[in-house]
């Protein structure tokens, strides 16, 4: 058994409009020195699966059928033993 962490962000090319608001927002409390303020999803997957490429598998495919928007969204993801 395995857990994959997904992390999806917009690509670069792509404004995120969340991320300006709480960059404003950071400089509206005074905190100063933070620039390019992106937001994404971090998502967790438990996998039932015999080998580590079998989990990579699984999680890639889910990832790119149906997890993250490929044509704005880049997606990277990590997989552990349990």
């Amino acid at each position: 058994m395995y857990q994959s962490t997904i992390t999806i962000t917009l690509r670069p090319s792509i404004l995120d409009v969340q991320g300006k608001a709480v960059e404003l927002g950071i400089h509206t409390l005074g905190l100063t020195g933070v620039r390019n303020v992106r937001i994404g999803k971090s998502i967790q997957l438990t996998v039932d699966a015999a080998t580590e490429e079998e989990a990579k598998r699984v999680t890639e495919e889910a990832c790119r059928k149906l997890l993250a928007n490929t044509v704005m969204e880049d997606y990277s993801f990590t997989v552990t033993k349990l």
